[in-house]
C-alpha cells in the first residue's frame, strides 16, 4: 500500500487529469470528489476513478472542456446542461440558484442533463445540507443490473441519496445503489483476483457466479432486496430520465458503444427549505428528528454514514492508503 496525505491524493488526481487534456476547472470538481471518496474509506469511488474517467476522455465520452449552460427553467426549476462535461461542475454551477429556488419557494429542483456521471451523491448531498436544507438525488447509470426476476441487464446501479441537516453536527446522510453492490466494488474486486459474495450477479443464463468478470463482462448485477429494490431502480430510471427529458440506462449504454466509458445520462436532485415548511416552528420539528436519531442510536444501532465519518477522521490525520498496483497504474497516466 501506499500511503497519501490528503492534499497529495488531490494533486495526484487533478495532474492526471490536466495532462491528459482536461481544463481547470473539470480537473478541480473531478479531482475534489474523488479525494472525498479516499477521504472517507469508499476506495470504489476514490482515485480509482481516475482511470474511468481518462478512459471517457480517450474514447470521446466525456467533453474536457464544456462549459455548463444554466437555464432558469421554471419558479421552482432549474437546468443544467453539462454539454457532455462530468457532472461536477454542472452541480456547482447550478447550486446557486437552486439553493435561491429553494430558499423562496420552500422546495426546488435541480436537473443536470448531458453529462457524464461516476462518483458518489453524498458529496453534493452534504454541499445541501450544509446551508440546512434537506436534500434528494438519484441518477441512473448503464444498463448493468437486471430486474427482479430476469436476467438480462436494464437498470443502472441508480443510486438514491438524502440528506438531513443536523446543526453543529454531521448531517443524516445515507448514498446507496439500488443494486445489491456498487459496481466499482465489483471491479475492486476482480483487481484484487478475489471471488464476488453471492447475490451480487448472475452469469449470462442467469445462475449465480463469484466471478467478478464473469457478472461484469457476460453477466449481470442484481438489485437490492429482491423486487423492492428493482421497483426503486425503476422509479429512478423514470424520474432521472424521461421525465427530465435525459436518457435511462439502457440508452446510455447504447450510446457508450462498447467504449466502457463512464454512463452518459441526467442527474435529478431535489432540494426542501425546512424553514419555508414549519416558518417559527422550525427548531421545535428539528428537535423531534433529533429524538429519532437518538432513539436509533440508543439501541446500539448506527447511523448511515456514521464509518465514512469516522474514515474521514482518521483520514485527515493519517492520510490514504492506495494499492501499490492501483498508484503504479495511476502514475503510468502522467507519463
Amino acid at each position: 500500500m501506499i500511503r497519501l496525505t490528503l492534499i497529495e491524493a488531490r494533486e495526484l488526481a487533478e495532474s492526471i487529469l490536466l495532462h491528459n487534456g482536461f481544463n481547470l476547472a473539470h480537473a478541480q470538481a473531478v479531482a475534489a470528489t474523488v479525494m472525498a471518496g479516499e477521504r472517507d474509506g469508499c476506495a470504489s469511488h476514490g482515485l480509482y476513478r481516475i482511470l474511468g474517467c481518462v478512459n471517457s476522455l480517450r474514447a470521446g465520452k466525456v467533453s474536457a472542456d464544456a462549459e455548463p449552460r444554466v437555464i432558469d427553467q421554471a419558479p421552482s426549476i432549474v437546468r443544467v446542461d453539462a454539454g457532455g462535461g462530468f457532472s461536477q461542475l454542472a452541480f456547482q454551477a447550478g447550486l446557486p440558484l437552486l439553493t435561491e429556488k429553494t430558499r423562496a419557494n420552500g422546495i426546488a429542483a435541480l436537473a443536470i442533463n448531458h453529462c457524464v456521471h461516476f462518483s458518489a451523491l453524498w458529496v453534493e448531498i452534504e454541499q445541501l445540507t450544509g446551508t440546512g436544507l434537506v436534500a434528494l438525488a438519484c441518477n441512473p447509470s448503464h444498463a448493468w443490473v437486471a430486474p427482479a426476476g430476469g436476467h438480462l441487464p436494464l437498470f443502472g446501479t441508480n443510486p438514491i441519496a438524502f440528506g438531513w441537516p443536523r446543526g453543529g453536527q454531521e448531517p443524516f446522510v445515507f448514498d446507496f445503489a439500488t443494486s445489491a453492490i456498487a459496481r466499482g466494488d465489483i471491479e475492486l474486486h476482480r483487481r484484487a483476483g478475489k471471488a464476488i459474495p453471492e447475490g451480487w450477479g448472475v452469469d449470462g443464463q442467469g445462475h449465480p457466479s463469484n466471478d467478478a468478470s464473469v457478472v461484469l463482462d457476460s453477466g449481470a448485477m442484481l438489485t437490492f432486496g429482491g423486487h423492492k429494490g428493482s421497483a426503486l431502480a425503476a422509479m429512478v430510471e423514470l424520474i432521472a430520465g424521461p421525465l427530465i427529458g435525459d436518457l435511462t440506462s439502457a440508452e446510455s449504454l447504447a450510446y457508450d458503444a462498447g467504449s466502457k466509458s463512464s454512463p452518459y445520462h441526467g442527474e435529478l436532485i431535489i432540494a426542501l427549505d425546512p424553514r419555508r415548511f414549519l416558518g417559527d416552528a422550525t427548531q421545535e420539528h428539528l428537535a423531534r428528528a433529533e429524538a429519532l436519531f437518538q432513539g436509533i442510536e440508543g439501541q446500539g444501532a448506527r447511523l448511515p454514514s456514521q464509518r465514512r465519518y469516522e474514515s474521514r477522521a482518521r483520514s485527515l490525520v493519517e492520510g490514504v492508503q492506495v494499492p501499490e498496483a492501483l498508484y503504479r497504474d495511476l502514475q503510468a497516466l502522467l507519463d
